[in-house]
């Protein structure tokens, strides 16, 4: 076998992989279609709307526990989110939320310290991106403050809201550690989002029309990429495995 032909084996392989990739993510696009559709502004919390809400998220996880033979923490994290978002359709369950999320950003962030994830000597620009990222943290927490404090409960938010800003920061760092392209877009999109969910809660800027949907897009597209990062995170094989194949 030349290299030709394990060029081809390659090309060959990444195609498969592509179209099973496809096919397994199929029904989580289909739900998530299902709750832009059925969701309005002015929806009232119900268990139909929670269950439409977390389908998308328990399908993922249903898709990387099948991908990775039942072994996978962000399985277990995209579990934890459906549970997260199936809360926060209540108000009053916004911290229970809240702490779901948290668990799972602390199993993202022990995922990609995992042996299928290759990571690369820091350098002068990943510790420079790195303090970018803690600066926009604390700034944000800094700017928060004012309107946490007004919250009825701030003596439990206040610190509750710092300790998930940390997590989701440090799983934000550990993915782009990791340098993948996925996984890293990933970790940037769930901040995104909960950044402008936390802008909309805590009435730091007034309602706005598509608030929600902006939320909810880069929620989905945030687990999305972790997902596939994490079905696309496998153990390299050299190429003799290749040529024993062929």
């Amino acid at each position: 076998m030349d290299i030709l032909e394990t060029h081809a084996y390659d090309r060959r392989q990444r195609r498969n992989m592509s179209c099973a990739l496809l096919l397994s993510l199929s029904p989580f696009f289909w739900t998530s279609a299902m709750y832009f559709y059925l969701w309005t502004p002015d929806s009232p919390a119900s268990i139909l709307l929670a269950g439409v809400k977390s389908a998308p998220t328990l399908l993922l996880a249903g898709a990387v526990l099948s991908w990775k033979g039942g072994q996978s923490f962000v399985a277990v994290g995209l579990i934890l989110s459906a549970v997260g978002d199936f809360c926060l359709v209540w108000p009053e369950f916004f911290l229970h939320g809240m702490a779901a999320f948290a668990v799972a950003h602390l199993l993202y962030s022990l995922t990609f310290l995992s042996h299928r994830y290759k990571t690369y000597s820091s350098s002068s620009c990943a510790s420079l991106l790195y303090l970018i990222l803690v600066l926009i943290g604390g700034g944000f927490f800094i700017y928060l403050y004012p309107f946490l404090q007004k919250e009825p409960n701030s003596d439990v938010l206040i610190p509750a809201v710092g300790v998930y800003i940390v997590l989701i920061m440090l799983m934000g760092m550990l993915a782009m550690r990791t340098q993948r392209a996925f996984t890293t877009l990933g970790s940037l999109f769930f901040m995104v989002s909960d950044f402008a969910l936390a802008l909309q809660v805590f009435k730091v800027i007034a309602p706005v029309q598509h608030g929600q949907t902006v939320v909810m897009v880069t929620y989905y597209l945030a687990q999305l990429l972790i997902s596939v990062g994490d079905m696309k995170a496998v153990e390299k094989k050299n190429d003799f495995g290749k040529w024993k194949r062929a």
